[in-house]
C-alpha cells in the first residue's frame, strides 16, 4: 500500500479505485438526503461533512435532497431549518436542491415497471398479517396469498390505489423477492402504501406514497449520484438498494456505509428527541441542551469547531461512542482563538475601595484577545464600588488560596492591586461586603508599587455594570449511553438539573452591544453566547463550555 493510500479513509480508497476503473470522465456526485420530519442533530453534522467534503476533494458536487415521502410527519418548517443548519455549517449546494416528491411521477412509473416484470404485487393483507408472514431471523417467511396475482390484476389495483379508490391500510404494493432470505428486509418489502394525507409540496395530488427504501435509492439513481454515503444502520438495506437498481436497470449508484456519530451523553434518535420537545422536557428543538444543530448554534458552538470535531473523529467502519470531552475540546480551541475576553460576575460580592475618591471613575484599557492582536482593545470603567465573585474571597483561606482574604493582596484584572481590611456581615453572619484599599501606583501596565500579588481577579464596577441572566448547563443525561439499556427507558437518565438559571449576574457595560449569537469568554468562568432572544431589555447569555479542558490535558499525559 502506498503512503498516499494509507492516508485515505476507506471511502476515499473506494472512490479512488472507482476513478481509476471508470476513467477521467467519471465525476463524483454525492448527496445529503434528510427527511424533513425533525431538526438535524450531531449525527447529521458528520453525514453533512462527509458528503460535502468528499465530493469537494475530488472536484465533484453534492445535492441537497429532502426525502419527503411521509406527509404525516413532514413540514416546510423542518425544510427551512435544515437549509439554515447546513448553510450555518459552511456548506452550499447552489441550485442542486431537490425533493423526493419531485420524482413521484417517475417513482410511480418505476413501480409499474416492476409489476410488469412480475417483480411486484398488490397485497390486501393487513399490517399485522404482513408482519406475521415475514417470519423471524431463524425462520423463513410465508408467502402472501396475493403474491401470485397476475400482472394485469396488479396493474389495475395499483392504478386504483393511485386514484384513491381504497382507504388507508386497505392495500400495499410489495416487491416480490424472497420470503426465505436471511435478510429480513428482502422478504417482499413494501414499496407503496395508501395515505390520504396532504403533502407539504404536492398537496392532495397523491394518496399513495413510496416507502423510504424504494424512493431513496431510486432518487439517487435519477440524480446520477455516484456514491450514496450513509451511516451504518443502512448496511442491511444495501442488498435491497442494489436489487432495485439492478432490476429497474437504472443508474448504478453505489451505497457505502460509515459509522454513526455516537457522542456520550447525547442521543440522535429523532423519535426520542421529539418526545423531549413534545412533553416539555426541553424548550424546543433549539434548546441549548439539545444535540440538534439549532440547539448547538444557540448554545454558541462555532461551526468550525463542529467541522474540526468530525475531522478528528474520522471516518470509521464500526460504531463506537465518542467522548464528549473531545467535542468540548474542539469548541474551546476555536473559541480561544476567536472570542473577546470580557468580565462578568456570576455570584456577586460587593467590594468598596475606601481610599478611592468618592464619585471618581476612570476608564482602563483591556485587550480583547491576547491570542489575536487584530481584535484590538476596549475601555472598561473603574470606580470606588465593585463586584467580585463570592468564591474569590475566603475569610480564613488556606495557604495555597491565592485569591482575596483579610490582609491579602490581589490584583484586579487590568486595574490595581487591592488588599482586604474589613469584612462586613449581615445578621445571619453572611459576608455581604468587603472594605479594601488600593495601591494607586499599582495600575496595570504602569505598576511602580513593588507590591506583590499572587492572584488576579475579574470584577465589574457597580455604577456601570448591567444586570443579566445566565443559563448554566450540565449534561442532558446522567448516563453516557442513555439508549440501549435493556431494562430501562432512556428517560430514566434524564438530568432534571441540566439547566441552572442565574438571574443576579453583573456584566461589564460593553456587553450591552452584543449581537444575538455572539460568543465571549467570561474571564475565569468559561465561554458564553448571547442568546437568540438577546436584546437591550433581555440580557441573556447561555453557557457554551467551561474553561477546563480535561481532554487535552489527558492527551498530554
Amino acid at each position: 500500500m502506498t503512503e498516499k493510500t494509507e492516508s485515505l479513509n476507506f471511502i476515499e480508497q473506494i472512490i479512488e479505485s472507482d476513478l481509476q476503473e471508470r476513467g477521467s470522465g467519471f465525476n463524483i456526485h454525492t448527496r445529503f438526503p434528510p427527511e424533513p420530519n425533525g431538526f438535524l442533530h450531531i449525527g447529521h453534522v458528520k453525514a453533512i461533512c462527509i458528503n460535502f467534503e468528499t465530493a469537494a476533494k475530488y472536484g465533484g458536487v453534492t445535492n441537497l435532497r429532502f426525502d419527503d415521502t411521509n406527509p404525516t410527519t413532514e413540514s416546510t418548517e423542518y425544510v427551512d431549518n435544515i437549509r439554515n443548519d447546513i448553510r450555518w455549517l459552511g456548506y452550499e449546494w447552489d441550485e442542486r436542491e431537490y425533493f423526493a416528491s419531485d420524482y413521484f411521477d417517475q417513482l410511480y412509473e418505476l413501480a409499474v415497471k416492476l409489476i410488469k416484470k412480475g417483480l411486484a404485487y398488490v397485497d390486501d393483507s393487513t399490517a399485522e398479517e404482513i408482519a406475521e408472514g415475514k417470519g423471524t431471523p431463524t425462520q423463513p417467511g410465508v408467502e402472501s396469498p396475493y403474491r401470485n396475482r397476475s400482472v394485469e390484476e396488479n396493474l389495475d389495483l395499483f392504478a386504483r390505489m393511485k386514484n384513491g379508490e381504497f382507504p388507508d391500510g386497505a392495500r400495499v404494493l410489495r416487491a416480490k423477492i424472497d420470503m426465505a432470505s436471511p435478510n429480513m428486509l428482502m422478504r417482499d418489502p413494501l414499496i407503496y402504501r395508501i395515505k390520504h394525507e396532504h403533502h407539504h409540496r404536492t398537496g392532495d395530488k397523491w394518496c399513495i406514497y413510496p416507502m423510504y427504501d424504494f424512493a431513496h435509492g431510486q432518487s439517487d439513481a435519477i440524480e446520477n449520484i455516484t456514491h450514496s454515503l450513509c451511516s451504518l444502520e443502512f448496511i442491511h438495506h444495501r442488498p435491497l438498494y442494489d436489487w432495485f437498481i439492478e432490476n429497474l436497470e437504472i443508474f448504478p449508484s453505489r451505497q457505502i456505509e460509515f459509522a454513526r456519530m455516537n457522542v456520550a451523553y447525547m442521543i440522535t434518535s429523532k423519535r426520542r428527541l421529539l418526545k423531549l420537545v413534545n412533553e416539555g422536557f426541553v424548550d424546543g428543538w433549539d434548546d441549548p441542551r439539545m444535540p440538534t444543530i439549532a440547539g448547538m448554534r444557540r448554545r454558541g458552538y462555532p461551526p468550525a469547531a463542529l467541522r474540526t470535531f468530525c475531522d478528528k473523529v474520522g471516518v470509521a467502519k464500526r460504531d463506537n461512542v465518542i467522548e464528549i470531552q473531545l467535542l468540548e475540546s474542539c469548541i474551546r480551541e476555536e473559541l480561544n482563538k476567536t472570542t473577546a475576553r470580557v468580565m462578568a460576575v456570576l455570584n456577586p460580592l460587593k467590594v468598596t475601595i475606601t481610599n478611592y475618591p468618592e464619585g471618581a471613575e476612570e476608564l482602563l484599557a483591556a485587550i480583547n484577545n491576547p491570542e489575536d492582536d487584530s481584535m484590538g482593545s476596549r475601555e472598561i470603567p473603574f470606580s470606588r464600588e465593585l463586584y467580585i465573585e463570592r468564591e474569590d474571597f475566603m475569610e480564613d483561606p488556606p495557604r495555597k488560596f491565592f485569591r482575596l482574604g483579610p490582609g491579602r493582596n490581589v490584583r484586579l484584572k487590568n486595574a490595581y492591586i487591592i488588599t482586604c481590611d474589613e469584612v462586613i456581615k449581615d445578621t445571619n453572619g453572611e459576608v455581604i461586603e468587603l472594605k479594601c484599599r488600593y495601591y494607586p501606583d499599582s495600575k496595570s501596565g504602569s505598576d511602580t508599587s513593588g507590591i506583590k500579588a499572587k492572584g488576579t481577579l475579574h470584577w465589574v464596577s457597580t455604577a456601570h455594570a448591567l444586570r443579566a441572566q445566565v443559563n448554566l448547563y450540565d449534561r442532558l443525561f446522567t448516563d453516557p449511553t442513555p439508549v440501549g439499556h435493556e431494562d430501562k427507558d432512556f428517560m430514566e437518565f434524564f438530568n432534571h438539573d441540566s439547566r441552572k438559571v442565574l438571574d443576579n449576574v453583573w456584566i461589564e457595560p460593553s456587553l450591552a452591544n452584543a449581537r444575538p449569537g455572539e460568543r465571549f469568554q467570561f474571564m475565569r468562568k468559561g465561554y458564553f453566547c448571547a442568546d437568540t432572544n438577546f436584546a437591550s431589555d433581555n440580557l441573556l447569555f447561555n453557557q457554551t463550555v467551561s474553561l477546563k479542558d480535561a481532554w487535552s490535558k489527558a492527551k498530554k499525559k
